[in-house]
């Protein structure tokens, strides 16, 4: 199997030993892709909307871009980290969202994410861990991802590992271990189940785009719906 895997921060915290543990369940059994922001998409989405208009491609970080959209669209699992930074996500792994706006649903989603699997990781000292965790996870439903796991670990008195409590570090580890264990166990060759509320709002999107196709057959982002099936009877879960 293969999983890749998002990095919010280059830091080795108590993020990166999470996920690290995380990982560990896989090492033997999976090819395990990481990316570290920002180094890997270090420039800001400047809100040209090339990618949405006239293509991917023709954005200015395509070239990052277009590896990291491969890699995650071979992977059979994606796992996302961040700490959390002033109750959100790091600023890299915002602009690295941002990036990938034409994947949104509205846009041009790609049909194999929504048979794909998601687990997010992050923490925080004290509160905002699950909006950390939400900036992630909007993004990934909106990529048309259902199967989404969350951990959130509280820290409350310290943010530094070796600095936590062996109670604390047994604790977080083992929660993190038993969620791996869980991932481990799953059958990556059957696709995961499709949501009623992702089909929803891809029913929404549809009827959107139905009429954007009719009005201007040259909009990209009606030709690809039509192109994939999707404004007639084909739907990119069955």
């Amino acid at each position: 199997m293969n999983i890749t895997v998002i990095n919010g921060t280059e830091k080795h915290g108590v993020t990166y030993r999470l996920k690290e543990i995380f990982l560990s369940e896989f090492r033997d059994k999976a090819n395990i892709t990481e990316y570290y922001l920002p180094k890997a998409c270090p420039s800001f989405c400047t809100g040209c909307t090339n990618c949405i208009l006239k293509g991917e491609s023709t954005c200015k970080d395509a070239d990052k871009i277009r590896s990291i959209d491969k890699s995650l669209l071979e992977a059979d699992l994606i796992v996302m980290t961040s700490p959390a930074y002033v109750f959100h996500a790091t600023g890299a792994m915002k602009t690295f969202l941002d990036h990938f706006a034409y994947r949104w649903l509205p846009h041009r989603p790609a049909p194999e994410m929504f048979g794909k699997r998601a687990f997010i990781l992050t923490q925080c000292l004290g509160q905002g861990a699950k909006s950390a965790a939400k900036d992630m996870k909007d993004s990934l439903s909106w990529w048309g991802i259902s199967k989404i796991e969350v951990f959130t670990g509280a820290l409350m008195s310290d943010i530094v590992w070796e600095k936590l409590s062996e109670k604390k570090q047994s604790q977080l580890t083992r929660k993190v271990k038993r969620l791996s264990r869980k991932f481990a166990q799953i059958d990556y060759t059957k696709p995961a189940h499709t949501n009623l509320i992702t089909k929803v709002k891809f029913s929404f999107c549809r009827v959107m785009q139905k009429s954007l196709h009719k009005s201007d057959p040259e909009y990209l982002d009606g030709q690809y719906w039509s192109h994939q099936g999707w404004l007639d009877n084909i739907r990119p879960w069955k």
